[in-house]
């Protein structure tokens, strides 16, 4: 038996996106029609690369900087929950570009909590992993309280636990606009100590 089920649950690839530079005050991507992924990501994207220095997010296991592999290579963020964020600070409709999402996805439930490991693979065979949720940072509520003022400021707390996931590219190829995207989950049960 596969250690990954294919499950009967799938989504539609709404917004595609590279951030082409990272700011101290900002963040904002340049919307794509397609995206080329190679084993390190995004040419050309941030956050592209098969290695990183680590960050905030390891410091329990590495000193700040310490070169490690880069399972952040993208942040996929749920259509669903971009609009829940946007009515928890007052706003219409959430621009994922405030975000530094690299692909927005349609359909699939409880996007932010798909278990680590899990793989969404498009048609024609491109799969992403999925390492863990991606926490709110203060980057996007700097962007969206220039663009929105008075809105940004409340973003960690209505995007907590609704964020999304970051991800990095297991099989090679391209995402498009309106592709299906299916995903696959660890067939164990959860971690029980």
């Amino acid at each position: 038996m596969p250690a990954l089920k294919k499950t009967d649950i799938s989504g539609t690839i709404v917004w595609l996106g590279r951030v082409p530079h990272r700011d101290a005050d900002e963040i904002e991507t340049d919307p794509l029609t397609e995206m080329e992924l190679s084993f390190a990501g995004l040419e050309g994207e941030v956050h592209a690369g098969l290695t990183r220095p680590s960050c905030s997010r390891v410091t329990a296991q590495y000193a700040r900087g310490t070169e490690i592999r880069n399972v952040r290579q993208l942040s996929i963020v749920s259509e669903e929950e971009l609009n829940r964020i946007g009515a928890g600070i007052g706003i219409a409709e959430m621009d994922p570009r405030w975000l530094g999402a690299s692909i927005v996805i349609r359909g699939i439930p409880d996007f932010s909590h798909v278990p680590p490991s899990s793989r969404l693979q498009a048609e024609g065979g491109c799969t992403l992993t999925v390492d863990m949720q991606n926490r709110p940072c203060h980057l996007p509520a700097k962007t969206i309280e220039a663009v929105e003022p008075g809105h940004g400021r409340g973003f960690k707390g209505a995007a907590k636990g609704l964020r999304g996931v970051t991800a990095w590219v297991e099989r090679e190829g391209t995402l498009r606009l309106g592709q299906t995207i299916t995903l696959h989950i660890p067939d164990q049960r959860p971690w029980s100590p």
